[in-house]
């Protein structure tokens, strides 16, 4: 009997998914069910503004990976489950399965008044061209950029980012001979924003703020975004362009569902990566809400250590034998500056920075040109 697999998303958790499952079984049948089949690498999105990567070199067609892994795809967006989830209901009908892996990623959380106002970067592609065509365009004035988080599910945000989005407008400005038109403002309701790369990196990155003539505004609840300025309950200031990351929830299709929650809306997770009370239901990646500490990274690594221990319990439990794989909890993350980087790595033992260095963004872009490498 052969079984069948089905794999929901197309981004870093569902690919790595497929990728364990198959090295690991060469005969099980896998579906993958994703809107498109490409992959958007988001973490290069970073250096659009600045020019040095375009559209075309982040989006990868997945038809050569699929046929290689013998991958079944299946353009649909996700709607529901019956069953227990042995039946995915999509918008192109319903895909059955023995085993099912939710890696659709999260949502970001757009209920600040006057959100439509800022640009959300990592919502993707086309906000990172937004971001570079208006800067472009600015001849002067203030930029702002912060980010936020779920108060109900400490793990969910993404903040790593607009550090990156930060210092690379600031050396863009630089390099371009005009950064003294120019005022940036970081903000965040976190009095010590990036506490998840752990204190010694918190100390750099507001020292490296105050070196790049950044001026912050943190440790106050936002209150909403004008067109022309943020506005906090510690006070405002104008702003001609926001740039902001809200905290992430859950995706909307996880509400048609009886699928068990977490507290912040993402799917509920235990150590093995399976959800509670769901018979071979597993989720890996930005879907999840997982038992660990409050620094737990959601991040590409992260969902490649969740998806191969996924894998093993999946396989054991299909062919029916006992499995109790967890994942390793580690944060790896170089905060690149344009044209040096900082290397933060952080487990449950240690916690190591490594200043900035030219040596760190050429390991960034080398990483990523070998992640990519394996899908093209």
């Amino acid at each position: 009997m052969i079984h069948r697999i089905t794999v929901l998303g197309a981004g870093f958790a569902g690919l790595s998914a497929v990728r364990e499952l198959r090295r690991r079984d060469p005969q099980v049948a896998i579906t993958l069910v994703a809107p498109r089949p490409e992959l958007h690498y988001l973490p290069g999105i970073i250096w659009i503004p600045g020019g040095l990567r375009r559209r075309e070199q982040l989006v990868v067609p997945l038809g050569r990976y699929f046929e290689r892994m013998r991958v079944q795809f299946e353009a649909a967006e996700v709607t529901g489950l019956r069953d227990g989830g042995r039946v995915v209901q999509t918008s192109a009908g319903e895909v059955v399965n023995d085993a099912l892996v939710i890696a659709t990623g999260g949502r970001f959380i757009r209920k600040l008044a006057g959100i439509e106002h800022a640009i959300t970067p990592c919502e993707g592609i086309a906000a990172a061209e937004r971001i570079r065509d208006r800067l472009r365009a600015m001849q002067g004035g203030t930029i702002a950029l912060g980010f936020a988080g779920n108060p109900k599910e400490p793990a969910a945000m993404r903040g790593g980012p607009m550090f990156e989005f930060l210092f690379g407008i600031d050396a863009q400005l630089r390099r371009e001979g005009r950064r003294e038109r120019f005022e940036l403002v970081f903000f965040s309701p976190a009095p010590q924003p990036g506490n998840r790369l752990g204190p010694k990196a918190v100390a750099h990155l507001l020292a490296e703020m105050v070196r790049r003539g950044v001026r912050t505004h943190l440790g106050h609840k936002l209150v909403r975004f004008d067109a022309d300025r943020v506005v906090t309950e510690g006070g405002e200031f104008p702003a001609d362009l926001i740039l902001f990351m809200p905290g992430m929830t859950g995706n909307a299709w996880f509400d048609a569902t009886d699928l068990p929650r977490s507290p912040g809306g993402l799917v509920q997770a235990d150590a093995q990566c399976r959800v509670p009370g769901r018979e071979r239901v597993y989720v890996v990646g930005d879907s999840g809400s997982f038992p660990g500490p409050d620094w737990l990274p959601k991040q590409a690594h992260m969902a490649d250590l969740q998806a191969a221990a996924a894998a093993v319990n999946l396989l054991a439990d299909l062919r029916g034998n006992a499995s109790n794989e967890t994942f390793k909890v580690e944060l790896v993350c170089i905060v690149d500056a344009m044209d040096r980087g900082t290397l933060v790595f952080r487990n449950q033992r240690r916690n190591l920075l490594l200043p900035s260095a030219r040596v760190f963004h050429w390991a960034k872009r080398a990483f990523e040109w070998n992640y990519l490498r394996r899908y093209r």
